[in-house]
Formats: C-alpha cells, sequence, structure tokens
C-alpha cells in the first residue's frame, strides 16, 4: 500500500549498538507505535524493512536510512514523530518521506565522515593530511571474513581535510578535526582504515580511540565532490504530484465555456 523511508540517528552511547541491536530495538519501536506494517511469507513472517548501509559498530551517525512497507496509508511525518518516541534517546528519526521513486540503495554513493583525533595537536594533523593526499596510493591492511586482505585507502578517498575544532567541553589536550569524503567502494574503505594510512605514510598515531560520525551520506557528485540528499528525490516528486493535483483541482472548478 506505502513505503516510507526514514532517515535516522546513532548518537552519544548508542553509536557502540550494532546493527542487529538497533533491529530489535526499531522492531520494538514498530510494535509500540502499532505501525501496519507489512510482513513478508513463509513459515517466519518478518516485518517488511529493508536496511541501507548501516555504519560500523562504535560509530555515530546522522544519516543512516531505511525503508518499510505499510499496509494502510500514513502521513510521513506524524509516522516519524511516533517512531522517534518509541525509540531510545540516541536512536532519533529525524526525517521521513513517502517513496516516490526506486533505488534508495543505488543512491548512497558516498559518506561524509568527522573524525576526531583527542591528543593530536591540529599542526600535526594537517601534515599528516597533506602527506596522504600527495600519495597516488595508500595501501592498508584489515582482517575480513577470508583472512588479512590489503587494499588501497587512498583511491576511495575523495576529499580529506583538517578542520576547525570547537571544543564541547572544557579540555586543556590537544585536538584535531578531519572531515573526509569517501566512495562506497569495493571492498568498502572505513574511517579506521583512512586512520591506518595516516599512520602508514605520516606516522600519526592518536594516543587514544577516534571518535567517528558519519555526517551525511547519500549520491556523490562527481563535479562537486559532495554527497546529496538521497531523500530529495522522493520530495521532488511529491511535490510535483501535489502541483499536478491542485493544477488538476483548479481546472475541475472552471465552468464549461468560460474565458
Amino acid at each position: 500500500m506505502q513505503r516510507i523511508r526514514l532517515r535516522y540517528t546513532k548518537r552519544g552511547r548508542l553509536r557502540f549498538t550494532s546493527h542487529r541491536d538497533f533491529q530489535r530495538a526499531f522492531e520494538r519501536a514498530l510494535r509500540r507505535a502499532e505501525v501496519p506494517m507489512a510482513y513478508s511469507a513463509g513459515f517466519t513472517p518478518h516485518p517488511k524493512v529493508s536496511y541501507a548501509n548501516a555504519a560500523p559498530t562504535g560509530t555515530g551517525s546522522e544519516a543512516e536510512y531505511l525503508e518499510i512497507a505499510l499496509t494502510e496509508t500514513r502521513d510521513p511525518e506524524k509516522l516519524r514523530v511516533l517512531l522517534d518516541e518509541s525509540l531510545p534517546a540516541g536512536l532519533d528519526v529525524i526525517d521521513a518521506v513517502e517513496a516516490r521513486t526506486s533505488g534508495l540503495a543505488d543512491r548512497l554513493t558516498a559518506s561524509v565522515w568527522e573524525l576526531r583525533l583527542d591528543g593530536v595537536d591540529p599542526a600535526e594533523a594537517e601534515r599528516a593530511v597533506a602527506v596522504f593526499n600527495a600519495a597516488e596510493s595508500v595501501e592498508v591492511r584489515r582482517k575480513m571474513k577470508n583472512g588479512v586482505r590489503t587494499f588501497d585507502a587512498r583511491s576511495a578517498v575523495s576529499h580529506l581535510e583538517t578542520h576547525g575544532f570547537q571544543a564541547d567541553r572544557p579540555t586543556d589536550q590537544p585536538c584535531a578535526i578531519l572531515r573526509l569524503v569517501v566512495r562506497h567502494v569495493t571492498p568498502a574503505v572505513r574511517p579506521d582504515d583512512v586512520l591506518s594510512g595516516l599512520r602508514a605514510v605520516a606516522d600519526l598515531a592518536p594516543p587514544v580511540p577516534a571518535a567517528v560520525t558519519r555526517l551525511a551520506q547519500g549520491l556523490f557528485d562527481e563535479e562537486t565532490g559532495t554527497v546529496t540528499d538521497p531523500l530529495a528525490p522522493d520530495r521532488e516528486a511529491a511535490a510535483a504530484l501535489s502541483t499536478a493535483a491542485h493544477a488538476a483541482a483548479a481546472t475541475a472548478l472552471v465552468p464549461e465555456g468560460s474565458a
């Protein structure tokens, strides 16, 4: 009957929830909010929820996406509020649109990440970023399901720079902030791979683990090097349909034979 696409966050301590933990919490929220979910067929029916490119466990995110299928029509904003109230603070549903186009997952081709490096001098981080950007390739190693694999972390990074630091709590320790745009390739290049690359080519080794947050996720614009809103096509399609409906209604009110 209807498909709704949602944008949600993983904030604070909830960044340590795994994708499976979120799935369980979200399905409970669907039941609490009494959402008229469509279910799969078979002996063990499940709510029809499509998750797209979830962030790794331990990273925060402002841009996670999923799609749900309903058996009855609901207002997307009212549904968003109900689901947000049914989830724990930190797992926040911040946007909802009716799906008017296909291929949401196909529009998630890049991510914008922020890395907070406590204990790292900003000047040292800037030097390391310059070395990384100048390299033609940066090989890193990561343990995967089929064993340790070596791959190039540089080619997937479209943009990497240091960013101005604004303290969110009083501290005398240095802190560097990195912003990077990473294309979604195979194998996936994650923020920790970029940190491994910075360590390999510039000997940048933060004394404590980096605080990593995904700021945006969407279609990569090759011309501008930016990441666009993946829900924008659905909003535009809905606006076009609304305009057409209003035009049709206005035409129907004009009496026959009038100028």
